[in-house]
């Protein structure tokens, strides 16, 4: 039975990975300038196409469906490494042509010491090789709907995979725990404990609690306020006027004296 079960599992593990056509929210990154702006322990996060990324970003109501991790040099021999996890491969080392063609954006963590750094990326590359559990196959079946009509609340629940499995659906789990685990902080919740100093009600600690790995998402990191953002585009000298507009008379534009958007045609008149 649970050959059976592997079995199908695999078959449908590998639909949902199979990309479909999707429009791009904004350009691909190049992969150069992706990697020129790139440190170890950086997080890249990666819009994806495939159809299991659609029902990520619905789930999540966020733009990004995947992440990895930026670890650098690998022992493997690849000098600009990231560790993933892929639904159908499990934890994997990878290189930048994987992320080729996709909009991304890197979050990295704010005074994270090179030690701590390398100490995340250890964790990470220690789980190579760790594979989902695909027996689960009622799991990977609620992919199949790219927009499953759940409540919001329940939506994060919806993202693990394979019950019982060290690994999750998406690769924002394994991150988050490498994070975790040198107490650096995601996006905790947090608790206010006063300080019992009476009649001061603003005198409070924030006791902060760190949230189960599994309901971590993608976009987390982004949200995150411990995390900054570095949008590889426009580190590269952005000089917005040598960009290359359409020529479109009907296109919308925005009238800011009458607070509204009226046609070009119509302003010509």
């Amino acid at each position: 039975m649970d050959f059976f079960c592997s079995a199908i599992g695999r078959r449908l593990a590998r639909y949902l990975s199979a990309p479909v056509k999707t429009n791009d929210i904004a350009p691909a990154t190049r992969p150069d300038t992706l990697l020129k702006h790139l440190m170890p322990g950086d997080v890249v996060l990666v819009e994806g196409n495939s159809r299991i990324s659609g029902a990520i970003r619905y789930l999540t109501q966020s733009t990004w469906s995947h992440a990895a991790l930026y670890v650098g040099h690998h022992a493997s021999g690849k000098a600009n490494a990231f560790v993933e996890a892929d639904i159908l491969e499990g934890v994997r080392i990878t290189g930048i042509d994987q992320f080729s063609g996709y909009n991304t954006r890197i979050c990295r963590p704010v005074g994270l010491s090179e030690r701590d750094a390398v100490r995340v990326c250890e964790f990470a590359i220690a789980r190579i090789g760790q594979q989902y559990d695909l027996r689960n196959i009622i799991d990977l079946a609620r992919y199949l709907l790219p927009t499953p009509p759940v409540p919001q609340r329940f939506r994060r629940r919806m993202l693990e995979l394979g019950s019982g499995s060290p690994t999750r659906a998406i690769c924002s789990t394994l991150i988050a725990l490498a994070f975790q685990s040198i107490g650096y902080p995601v996006l905790p919740s947090m608790r206010k404990e006063s300080v019992g100093i009476p009649g001061c009600e603003s005198c409070f600690n924030e006791i902060l609690r760190v949230r189960h790995h599994s309901l971590f998402v993608p976009r987390d990191f982004d949200l995150s306020p411990y995390f900054s953002i570095v949008k590889p585009a426009i580190e590269e000298h952005f000089d917005y006027t040598s960009l290359l507009w359409e020529e479109n008379p009907g296109e919308l534009i925005p009238v800011a004296e009458a607070g509204s958007i009226v046609s070009a045609d119509r302003c010509r008149g």
